[in-house]
């Protein structure tokens, strides 16, 4: 019995991943969906896992007999899952020891790191308290006010502490790589995310500023991994630079803030995402109720 239920979760997992597809939609809805896709397959995977550990390989459910095969599988991706995590964060907590060795400045009135690279290149590098990256020539080639757009970007990662919730989420993208389309989801969230930034900087700078400070300093290298760094100028893929274009210079439409409210529902889209959640919430946790009927 304890199969059919991983079977069905799994068939269940995979059938969420595959019907999702990327939409015109406005950045929250865009966030909030696949947000959703992406979390609810593996919470259902470790819900249905923790289930059948709980209720063990003996006893029936229902009217049919439990086996092994199903614990040890349920055991088995519990242990690959917490392998991959200590795994990832030996190499975030390396990553950050390392930058930590890098030489210190001050910068209107932060201290930042300074980087030996011969690009142009901002990041914030770290868990919940990263490090602010930068290398000279970045500081060389901007101006004072494109330098502030910049910095504007990388503090809005730092108060949406973006670092660590793409830890998380990148931990689950590694267990669950073998799902269709989570690259394509990855990539969706952190373009979503570089908007949020974006726009985060262009409402306390200028949303010109912050094109422009992008189209000098984009560029395709990485100095660190997307997991524990969330970096101004890295692009990829080759589209994500013109979303982000296109996004800071609709800022400038008197009326699009409007428009986007009207789209998403202002307060009634909110609240709705909000019910929304919490079904989800409670999907995830569905397998958890089956650990009654077994005895």
């Amino acid at each position: 019995m304890h199969l059919i239920v991983l079977l069905a979760i799994f068939a269940l997992a995979w059938r969420l991943r595959y019907t999702w597809s990327e939409t015109a939609a406005s950045w929250s809805q865009r966030w909030d969906r696949t947000l959703a896709i992406f979390l609810l397959p593996p919470l259902l995977l470790f819900t249905s896992a923790i289930a059948i550990i709980l209720m063990g390989p003996h006893g029936r459910m229902v009217w049919m007999v439990n086996d092994w095969l199903s614990y040890d599988l349920a055991i088995g991706f519990l242990g690959l899952a917490v392998f991959y995590w200590l795994k990832l964060a030996g190499s975030g907590w390396r990553m950050l020891q390392q930058v930590r060795t890098y030489p210190t400045s001050e910068l209107n009135g932060k201290s930042v790191r300074l980087l030996d690279l011969p690009t142009p290149y901002s990041a914030q590098i770290g868990f919940w308290e990263p490090e602010l990256v930068i290398t000279q020539v970045l500081l060389d080639s901007l101006g004072t006010k494109h330098l502030e757009a910049v910095l504007a970007h990388e503090q809005a990662h730092y108060c949406y502490r973006d670092t660590y919730c793409f830890f998380w989420l990148g931990w689950v993208r590694q267990i669950t790589a073998w799902l269709p389309q989570t690259e394509a989801m990855w990539q969706e969230l952190l373009v979503l995310r570089e908007l949020r930034a974006d726009r985060w900087a262009a409402e306390r700078t200028d949303p010109l500023l912050v094109a422009e400070a992008l189209l000098l300093v984009v560029h395709n290298t990485s100095a660190f991994t997307e997991n524990f760094c969330a970096a101004f100028s890295q692009i990829a893929p080759a589209d994500r630079l013109n979303q982000r274009i296109d996004a800071l210079l609709e800022i400038l439409e008197p009326a699009l803030d409007d428009r986007l409210d009207v789209a998403s529902g202002g307060e009634n889209y909110h609240r709705r995402n909000q019910l929304s959640a919490w079904a989800w919430l409670l999907l995830a946790l569905l397998p958890l109720l089956a650990v009654p009927f077994h005895r």
